[in-house]
């Protein structure tokens, strides 16, 4: 292994201050690493860092590299980034929906759950700006970091970095009151302003409809894709249908299509019990031309888990069933 190569590995075990154990190489701010000799200069991004921040990374770094035997000089300097030029996101996906309360921050929620436990760095842009549930659903109530216009998300317990406006409010059930170009304004900054680093999937969490917000995502973004989430009612499968014209519409490839609520589970486990009418997985899916990745349960276990911010414990069956079929459609 070369010294560069050894000090890029070192830089791994240097976290920057408020990012919540993330490391320079995780948000890559690491511009560049040159060896003349015994002299190691490194060049980082000063992204999200204020003065202190700076002079803390500046001491992390020489001393992790001056554990490197063949390093005996270490020079550190900074150079100013946005995160817009920092940020490397593989694939952005959003989890839409026409109607409201069918469960798209559940889905968003578990589908990062999911490809975390696969390995992959998955973070969460929370687009729903009037109506945010996933800081409660992962127990999360820290403000972000940062440094000038920079901003850090907060991580949740298994390390998924989560945007949301709820975590900039001073009490979770504040009212955000805003109009809809505020509420484009803010989407564009969790995604130009917020210092995600690299991550292979950010999933984002529209808000109901086919209007301000989720045009906002569809126009600013760049959007591998879309997931689609509805329950079984016929209402409910009318109104989600223009989400997925909405998709096609705007040349965004709808990924797949998860229903929620499909049934309830006897707790013997004899019988599925179709509380909502029969489902309408195959209906939707061959209407949305995508594959039927879920038909998720109601679960009194999965809502007690939401409610305490513990989502992330969750273990079903179900859950493996998509994290495989996940896998396959949003790569």
């Amino acid at each position: 292994m070369s010294v560069e190569e050894q000090i890029v590995k070192a830089l791994d075990g240097v976290m920057v201050p408020g990012a919540g154990g993330r490391s320079l190489n995780q948000l890559n701010m690491v511009e560049s690493v040159n060896v003349n000799r015994d002299e190691a200069r490194i060049s980082l991004a000063s992204t999200a860092l204020d003065s202190e921040g700076q002079q803390k990374v500046k001491n992390d770094v020489s001393e992790v590299l001056w554990a490197i035997p063949e390093v005996t000089t270490v020079e550190v300097a900074f150079v100013e980034k946005s995160p817009q030029d920092i940020n490397q996101v593989k694939r952005v996906v959003a989890v839409m929906s026409g109607k409201g309360g069918v469960g798209k921050s559940l889905v968003t929620g578990l589908l990062a759950i999911v490809l975390r436990r696969h390995g992959k760095e998955a973070g969460i842009l929370d687009a729903d700006i009037t109506g945010p549930s996933i800081p409660k659903m992962f127990g999360l109530d820290a403000h972000p970091g940062g440094a000038g216009s920079a901003i850090l998300p907060v991580l949740s317990k298994t390390g998924i970095p989560v945007m949301s406006i709820n975590l900039l409010l001073p009490h979770e059930d504040d009212a955000v009151i805003w109009r809809g170009p505020l509420i484009g304004k803010a989407i564009q900054q969790f995604w130009q302003d917020v210092l995600w680093g690299n991550l292979d999937y950010l999933i984002v969490d529209l808000p109901p409809g086919t209007a301000d917000a989720p045009l906002t995502v569809m126009q600013t973004l760049p959007l591998a894709g879309v997931i689609i989430v509805f329950t079984p009612q016929d209402l409910t499968t009318m109104v989600v249908r223009k989400a997925v014209q909405m998709a096609q519409k705007m040349n965004i490839p709808v990924l797949g299509v998860v229903e929620n609520m499909s049934y309830f589970l006897l707790p013997d486990g004899t019988k599925k019990v179709e509380i909502f009418g029969k489902s309408k997985g195959k209906e939707m899916s061959a209407s949305a031309k995508a594959p039927l990745l879920m038909q998720l349960p109601i679960d009194p276990q999965l809502a007690q888990l939401c409610d305490e911010g513990n989502i992330e414990e969750y273990e079903a069956e179900t859950l493996s069933e998509f994290s495989s079929r996940v896998l396959v459609a949003i790569n």
